[in-house]
């Protein structure tokens, strides 16, 4: 066994970030009449659900119930994603179909975001959970990224050491929960651009960008970090 490729959900499996925006703008109307801007939530993107809100609303001097809101803004983005289906972001179907096809590799799933949430994205992306080796999300972990822990625990399901999984991300907390963990990351600018994606090992447009020699090459410590990022 080589190892395992892992992926994050909103911005890598799928390009939701511009939808979890507007179902969180909707929220705090909805709920506290409070006027905020979609990009009030780029800071906290990948820190999961509950820091997602409780983070604008600290900016706005906001008392929130996060459990509440957290259940609002889902319902929000479920609403939205009716009338906008969000299909598998460019480059994804062809890395796992690659990894499905290899013995020598795994797959994995890590997402600070609550599978209630996360499970109906990756079904309409067109990908199957048993495709997975391991699922982990933020019902599963104590700390939320950038904290290391739920790369960690994913490692511990796959059964290998953390620098024999390479990690997609696409936000600044998910690289550095990778980093922490000791894995080499490929990052994507589907949600934050490039200059705040520098700790990542590559820095990509699109996971179309990406081929399984450049992965094979961070599972066996061969590849050199970008410099030009």
């Amino acid at each position: 066994m080589i190892g395992a490729l892992i992926f994050d959900v909103d911005g890598v499996i799928a390009e939701t970030e511009v939808l979890n925006a507007r179902a969180s703008v909707l929220m705090f109307e909805q709920l506290y009449g409070v006027k905020v801007q979609p990009e009030d939530f780029r800071p906290f993107v990948g820190t999961g659900d509950e820091r997602y809100v409780e983070g604008v609303a600290e900016k706005y001097e906001v008392e929130i119930d996060t459990e509440a809101a957290v259940q609002r803004r889902a319902e929000n983005f479920f609403k939205l994603l009716e009338d906008e289906p969000l299909p598998a972001a460019p480059g994804v179907m062809a890395l796992v179909t690659a990894a499905r096809d290899d013995p020598e590799l795994k797959l994995a799933i890590a997402t600070s975001g609550n599978k209630d949430k996360q499970f109906p994205v990756i079904a309409g992306a067109g990908l199957k959970l048993e495709w997975f080796d391991a699922v982990v999300t933020g019902d599963d972990i104590t700390h939320k990224k950038p904290h290391p822990e739920i790369y960690l625990t994913t490692a511990h399901k796959l059964g290998l050491p953390p620098e024999k999984c390479v990690v997609f991300e696409d936000a600044p907390a998910g690289v550095a929960s990778a980093r922490s963990a000791g894995m080499p990351c490929i990052a994507v600018t589907s949600s934050v651009d490039a200059a705040q994606l520098t700790a990542a090992d590559l820095v990509v447009d699109s996971l179309a960008e990406v081929s399984m020699e450049s992965v094979r090459k961070m599972l066996t410590g061969k590849s050199e970090r970008s410099e030009n990022r």
